[in-house]
């Protein structure tokens, strides 16, 4: 499926929920994807991407943002304390806020640094054994103490289970976010973004429906 294809359907899905056009960031998930492809959607105009290991980002972005301007890096899988500065170099946005320890690394470097990437908290909404993200049940503390420690929290980031009924997680990220006045949701995947959209996901990540099966090293 072409970029402009999903693109139409995004602003589809945002009239059909009655949201405003562009109000909805289209994150273009180019992880484990070759670089020929990665360059093809940047060819596109695609300025929005998301990656899931700050090893595999550090090698692959610098020199694309050298010939293509505007380049936003969203960092969407598990983060390593010890990855936290290289991480907060690299990206504009991390999506998987998911406990106290990484919280309070992040916002020893943001003192240092004077700046911090826009932070999105990860809820575990499944409540599966396997899967990072807090759980819903500690998720307004969590979000609290965040705060408390200055943290820039934009959002909440959610992975629903595979075998399970999307649109009932991202009910849950929506409610958990209202009550503490988040605006943000990264919400919904090449399978499932229009459900996302119009229960309230102001970025969706999409990763084969633009780029194709993912290749994975043997």
């Amino acid at each position: 499926m072409s970029l402009q294809e999903i693109k139409t359907r995004i602003a589809k899905a945002e009239q059909e929920a009655g949201r405003a056009p562009g109000s909805v960031t289209l994150i273009a998930v180019s992880k484990v994807q070759p670089l020929e492809r990665v360059e093809a959607v940047l060819e596109e105009g695609q300025r929005i991407f998301g990656e899931n290991r700050v090893q595999e980002a550090a090698g692959k972005w610098p020199a694309f943002m050298e010939r293509f301007d505007g380049v936003e890096l969203h960092l969407i899988g598990p983060l390593q304390t010890n990855k936290a500065r290289q991480a907060m170099d690299l990206f504009d946005a991390i999506h998987s806020v998911d406990r106290p320890k990484l919280a309070t690394a992040l916002a020893r470097l943001a003192q240092e640094e004077g700046k911090c990437p826009e932070l999105f908290i990860q809820v575990n909404t499944g409540e599966e054994a396997q899967k990072a993200g807090i759980l819903p049940a500690e998720a307004d503390a969590f979000i609290a103490e965040c705060r408390g420690l200055d943290l820039p929290v934009k959002g909440l980031m959610c992975i629903p289970p595979v075998e399970e009924e999307p649109s009932l997680h991202f009910a849950l990220l929506a409610k958990i976010a209202e009550r503490n006045g988040l605006a943000g949701l990264s919400m919904g995947m090449s399978g499932d973004f229009e459900t996302a959209i119009a229960l309230g996901a102001t970025h969706v990540r999409v990763g084969s429906a633009i780029f194709g099966d993912r290749s994975y090293a043997a």
